[in-house]
């Protein structure tokens, strides 16, 4: 008898998850607590825009939806950072300015995915029910027994309830002090951008960055990434405005609802996710986590969904590679993919102090001018750890380890360098001298 497969969230990992399943002819049921939101629309507020990149897209070519994804994208090729008092400057993202990592709506590609797992023989799709635990076999929905299930996946995000109600799984949650909110420049009265569409933005000002990404509708999702007592500290509309305009003052003037935007939009949590294990036998069924449920960070390397999405064709290889047993196969999920998203969690946070203190300094500018030059020049042998995180799919555990090498490399080579030209200065020091004596 094949297993009884539920998945719990339709949200990005899912839907892909399922649509991945289905096509291998096992039958799956996915749980939603929310109304579906094809119908209900998207949750106001809490989107943080996706930058999808090379795994993000590697993954979303398995189910046939990287072209339309593509063609639904703005490509951002670099960050246009603009510091206080100064001029703003592009950094891009690749040595040779072609690549791009690709600003996607949250709710868009969800719906897209939400139509992919629909319309594949085998998915069902429940809207509505919020699993909360395994009892007997049996799914919890909202405390109560429900259908039957052998596998349950646990794609419910960062604050998983079915996580839960585990025994078991250790669950470290380090919140960053830092909230976000989010707000929106609109295009303009001609209906252009109001910013330049080709990159991401950034203010950094430290502790108040605000980053900002484009929109098909011509329009910017902005998100402040702020201290969560800053956001209360601004209590009238006219602090809000002020702060803006002594902050911000080259985008103050085009966010038209600003306060009523700050007013009503709410505050989210910045949460890193460290779990394990990440598959339970529990109450009569096989439970794994996925995604944010088993390993949520901070979103400043724009890698959330695309790990997420790796998680899923992992699992899809691992039924491959096992003959299609769960037991094994999960087991063997984790185990190759824990530290890959134990490394990405880290540099995700070092990505954030890269973004609001380091990316205007001109100290910054120069090192990531020298590694371009590095990349054109050693081309595949020397790879700045942006390019291996965003345009590549090697697994987030081998770079740290490349950089290393490339470093270690590239000081010996310095140090070679420096050594032949001492050497030959002495040589030819020695040579002159040689000249300038007397003759016998």
């Amino acid at each position: 008898m094949s297993e009884r497969v539920a998945i719990a969230g339709a949200g990005l990992a899912g839907c892909l998850l399922a649509t991945l399943l289905g096509r291998r002819g096992i039958e799956v049921t996915v749980y939603e607590r929310r109304p579906d939101p094809r119908v209900a629309g998207a949750e106001r507020g809490r989107s943080i825009n996706l930058a999808v990149s090379a795994r993000g897209l590697a993954a979303l070519e398995q189910v046939g939806l990287k072209k339309q994804a593509i063609g639904r994208a703005l490509p951002m090729h670099g960050r246009m950072v603009h510091p206080a008092g100064g001029a703003p400057n592009f950094q891009p993202y690749s040595a040779d300015r072609e690549r791009a990592i690709n600003s996607i709506s949250r709710s868009e590609l969800n719906a897209s995915l939400l139509d992919a797992a629909e319309s594949t023989p085998g998915v069902t799709l429940r809207f509505g029910r919020r699993v909360t635990g395994v009892a007997g076999g049996r799914l919890l929905i909202d405390g109560e027994p429900g259908d039957p299930a052998d596998v349950v996946l646990a794609c419910d995000g960062a604050y998983s309830a079915l996580r839960g109600s585990l025994d078991g799984i250790a669950c470290d949650q380090d919140f960053l002090e830092h909230g976000y909110k989010e707000l929106t420049v609109p295009p303009t009265a001609g209906g252009d951008f109001a910013l330049d569409p080709d990159a991401l933005h950034i203010w950094p000002r430290g502790t108040l960055m605000m980053i900002a990404l484009p929109n098909l509708d011509r329009s910017f999702t902005c998100t402040l990434f702020w201290p969560k007592d800053d956001f209360t500290a601004l209590g009238t509309p006219e602090k809000v405005r002020a702060h803006f305009e002594a902050h911000y003052p080259d985008v103050a003037g085009l966010m038209p609802d600003l306060t009523g935007d700050f007013a009503r939009n709410p505050v989210g949590s910045l949460v890193t996710v460290r779990t394990l294990p990440w598959v339970r036998d529990a109450g009569g069924a096989l439970v794994a986590l996925v995604g944010d449920a088993a390993h949520a960070i901070v979103p400043f390397f724009g890698q959330g969904a695309n790990c997420a999405f790796e998680d899923c064709i992992e699992i899809d290889r691992c039924l491959d590679e096992t003959g299609g047993r769960w037991d094994r196969a999960l087991a063997l999920y984790q185990d190759r993919r824990k530290p890959n998203t134990d490394v990405i969690a880290e540099m995700a946070l070092d990505n954030f102090v890269e973004m609001r203190d380091r990316v205007s300094s001109p100290a910054y500018r120069l090192k990531q001018a020298a590694q371009h030059a590095l990349e054109r020049r050693l081309a595949g042998r020397y790879v700045s750890r942006y390019e291996l995180v965003s345009f590549t799919t090697v697994p987030y555990a081998r770079i740290p380890g490349r950089i290393r090498r490339q470093n270690l490399i590239l000081g010996a080579a310095a140090s070679a360098g420096a050594l032949a030209t001492w050497t030959a200065v002495r040589a030819t020091r020695r040579a002159v001298r040689g000249r300038g004596r007397p003759g016998p």
